[in-house]
């Protein structure tokens, strides 16, 4: 960021000069005001003309979920505290270490301070704040318990960061040992059987026949040396692993992936328990925001993470905004267990949705974890089967011709 020389009023009217720090002149412009001085004048300093190059693919645009959190908590304290919300967001943006972060709370203290609420403040920010931070701090702000809000905004995110961490974590290590079993078979099938494969020939002289496993072995490493097999590696693989991705974030795309991974029977138990977990969370804590049934399910649904669970979140939003119980709706849905649909019309019969459906949440939390554990066990030993039946079928095809041209020497 860069430096700004200043020439301000302090609150005694005398004339003050110093230096600030700040992403632009309007947010410098919003620290001093925070400080009680009147800006007089305001230049950026010679010292950072031509060094404030922003390389653009390097910045990231987004926070990191541990930043936001850590924001948000104390947020809530120093607004619980009764610290006045422009000074809150000015020393939080000095304290944030996430860029991205420190560049948006520039820009809302500089809203807020002009007189925009902050709700609507943080809305135009949306790659840094979901569409679920922006309704839930809106609710607070009308019912005047901003704190309250923050607070269980915090302990959300720190949920769904938690969640994910999880599934990521059980990923990484299948994700490494399949790295290196396909980095090993590559290597193996370019360099060390066409040599072994040399000596099988020479030994035989042409006049034994090579068993049918060797020769598969040696033609498949015949095609792997082919020029035009190491243009597809290296050129054909990686621009479809694009087209794909192009593919899967159009809306059509997008549905149809999702639609398949609820379908395969290794991820689908994880990717929909992931899916309540997630939903029931985020619905608890907006009904207890005080955002209404509607906009609760709108914009749970967008925070899904699945088209196919999404669309049948909206249709019921369309039901209920008709008249019609969500309970009895999400009854029609393929996704949602039985005991989650009973929990929330026990929700709608005793006014306290808000409370049941967080059990709902905490119950489907500890089934992922659950499922995350059993589906990392289950894959460590299959990825080791793969890699020693790999080696095996090597060894095999190596050693099976050398005991079968020995046998026949004899």
């Amino acid at each position: 960021m860069p430096d700004y020389n200043y020439t301000a009023h302090d609150q005694n009217g005398q004339i003050t000069q110093g230096s600030i720090n700040a992403h632009d002149k309007n947010a410098a412009i919003s620290s001093l005001r925070s400080r009680n001085l009147s800006p007089i004048l305001i230049e950026e300093s010679k010292t950072n003309k031509g060094m404030n190059i922003e390389i653009g693919f390097l910045t990231s645009k987004k926070a990191k979920p541990k930043d936001l959190v850590i924001f948000t908590r104390q947020l809530s304290t120093m607004v619980s505290a009764g610290v006045p919300l422009v000074r809150s967001l000015n020393l939080l943006r000095e304290q944030t270490e996430s860029e991205a972060l420190k560049k948006a709370l520039a820009a809302i203290t500089g809203d807020v301070q002009g007189g925009t609420s902050l709700s609507d403040a943080i809305a135009k920010h949306p790659q840094i704040f979901s569409s679920i931070f922006v309704n839930m701090v809106r609710a607070g702000e009308t019912g005047g318990i901003l704190d309250k809000v923050l607070d269980r905004l915090a302990y959300q995110q720190e949920k769904d960061a938690a969640l994910r961490g999880k599934i990521h974590g059980a990923l990484v290590y299948p994700g490494v040992i399949f790295g290196v079993t396909m980095i090993a078979f590559f290597v193996l099938m370019t360099f060390i059987v066409p040599k072994i494969g040399a000596i099988l020939t020479s030994l035989s002289n042409g006049k034994a026949q090579l068993p049918i496993y060797t020769r598969a072995l040696l033609a498949i490493s015949h095609t792997m040396r082919q020029p035009w097999f190491l243009v597809l590696l290296v050129v054909g693989l990686p621009t479809a692993i694009i087209l794909f991705k192009r593919y899967i974030k159009t809306p059509q795309g997008r549905y149809r992936w999702h639609a398949l991974l609820l379908r395969l029977p290794a991820v689908k138990g994880i990717i929909s328990k992931t899916a309540i977990a997630r939903f029931a969370r985020t619905f608890a804590s907006l009904m207890s925001a005080g955002v209404s049934i509607v906009d609760s399910i709108n914009t749970t649904a967008g925070a899904i993470g699945n088209a196919v669970i999404e669309k049948e979140l909206l249709d019921c939003s369309k039901a209920v905004q008709a008249g019609s119980p969500f309970s009895t709706q999400l009854q029609k849905s393929k996704h949602f267990p039985a005991i989650v649909v009973q929990m929330l019309a026990v929700g709608e019969e005793t006014g306290q949705t808000d409370e049941i459906i967080l059990k709902v949440a905490d119950f489907y939390e500890t089934e992922v974890d659950t499922a995350v554990a059993s589906i990392s066990s289950i894959i460590e030993p299959v990825m080791i089967v793969l890699l020693g039946g790999m080696v095996g079928i090597i060894a095999l095809s190596v050693f099976g011709p050398i005991t079968q041209l020995s046998t026949s020497a004899q």
